[in-house]
């Protein structure tokens, strides 16, 4: 059938190009999804993978002209995943109000930020919470307050 169309991944744009930025990206990408990965430091894109077929674009995440290079408007999902907070809540709010990107989602280091990014609608992964939980699972004390 020459109509057919053929499903498409997601168009996800992720700002930040670490560990965990490089691992969603080059997972994504393995997964068919078209994936843009920003980072201010070109050494930081050599932790994709050699699969990896996204786009990789050397920029500042605050910024209004890199956000629109990476075609942030026409973003399924928007990652900052950046190792600054401040960096992530101003590119998670940009991309969620000026851009009006649905689906944000920000890597919050400091448990103390949670309320700022979650009065504006990001999905929130806060690293130290999860580790506070994990210990507390791993030392059985994830039922309360037992003593």
């Amino acid at each position: 059938m020459l109509n057919k169309k053929k499903s498409k991944g997601l168009y996800i744009v992720i700002f930040g190009c670490g560990r965990l930025g490089s691992g969603i990206a080059n997972w994504l990408s393995l997964k068919g999804n078209s994936v843009v990965v920003v980072d201010r430091r070109e050494e930081a894109f050599s932790s994709l993978s050699f699969e990896f077929t996204g786009f990789t674009i050397i920029g500042d995440a605050t910024e209004l002209d890199t956000l629109e290079t990476a075609k942030v408007e026409k973003a399924d999902v928007v990652l900052a995943l950046t190792p600054d907070d401040n960096t992530n809540i101003m590119t998670a709010l940009i991309a969620k109000e000026y851009f009006k990107v649905s689906r944000v989602i920000a890597r919050v280091y400091d448990p103390n930020n949670i309320d700022m990014f979650s009065e504006f609608g990001v999905e929130i992964i806060c690293p130290t919470l999860l580790a506070v939980k994990e210990i507390q699972n791993s030392l059985g004390f994830a039922g309360g307050d037992e003593a």
